[in-house]
């Protein structure tokens, strides 16, 4: 099989949920401590080895390019002060990948901003990464998606057990064990299912291992849910038809995941990363004991 080297990170969306703050400055820019939430995800790439960066992105979305990119006078101010520390900090970001970029003129949906990129991935498998979803670099799980999609062929997919009552948030999978604890094998997907209607627990969560035969699915998949193209509506037909582009697999994720897709996770995730921090938590910890203290 062949070695995955190519990322893609869909970034066009609107970030209407955290209007107004998202009015003039892109969602993946926001802050998460003291880094924009983009910047973990193509770090997570980049660990994972995949050193060449697409993401889509959009109008008013100019911020993400400029973050990836040098900023001599910045530099060289920080230089002429001594502060290498910052310095550093700031050259981490132009330095993790080759950044590349291209715009999803039409915003219709993951599965077309997935179609965008065929033009720079060509007919090698591929990893795609939403900004939603940090996950924590201590749980490495995109290098054991990539393990699992180079032995076995086909797609990957990330699944996390979660309650019943929050399964029509995600799409969620069909699936057969295998002989390995953490990989099944998935059957069939479904978006957003209705209460009562999942076939499991095991919801699809933002990262995927794709073997190119997505493409041609997507070209002929039809608008679903929300009128949008859907990744999860090609999956499943490759999940049901392995003649199409080989079987598709899951990783059931058990480690630590930092949701930042609507404002009281992105809270929360920002709380657990600076408790976690050894420059910040040890002060922000006991702030927060006896800020919670004084509350309760």
């Amino acid at each position: 099989m062949r070695k995955i080297q190519k990322a893609v990170i869909p970034a066009a969306g609107l970030g209407t949920r955290f209007l107004p703050a998202t009015k003039a400055t892109p969602k993946e820019m926001l802050p998460v401590v003291d880094k924009p939430a983009i910047q973990y995800v193509v770090e997570e790439a980049a660990a994972a080895g995949l050193s060449d960066v697409l993401m889509i992105t959009g109008r008013n979305k100019r911020a993400l390019e400029d973050h990836f990119d040098r900023n001599y006078e910045l530099e060289s101010a920080l230089t002429r002060k001594g502060d290498d520390e910052r310095l550093v900090r700031v050259q981490e970001s132009s330095e993790l990948a080759t950044m590349h970029y291209v715009r999803q003129g039409d915003p219709r949906g993951l599965g077309h901003a997935v179609l965008c990129a065929e033009p720079h991935v060509g007919d090698e498998p591929f990893a795609v990464l939403l900004g939603d979803d940090l996950i924590d670099p201590r749980d490495p799980l995109l290098a054991r998606m990539t393990e699992i999609q180079e032995r076995e062929g086909g797609s990957v997919v990330a699944l996390m057990e979660v309650a019943p009552e929050q399964v029509h948030l995600y799409g969620c999978a069909a699936v057969e064990a295998t002989a390995q604890d953490d990989v099944v094998r998935v059957t069939g997907l479904v978006e957003k299912p209705d209460p009562g209607e999942a076939p499991s627990n095991l919801a699809v969560i933002g990262r995927y291992v794709l073997d190119p035969a997505v493409f041609g699915v997507l070209r002929e998949t039809e608008p679903g849910r929300g009128g949008e193209i859907q990744l999860t509506d090609a999956l499943q037909q490759l999940a049901v038809d392995e003649r199409l582009g080989g079987p598709v697999h899951g990783v059931v994720f058990r480690g630590r995941r930092y949701d930042t897709g609507d404002r009281g996770d992105y809270l929360r995730a920002i709380v657990r990363l600076a408790c976690e921090r050894e420059d910040l938590g040890p002060d922000f910890r006991s702030w927060l004991r006896g800020y919670v203290a004084a509350e309760l």
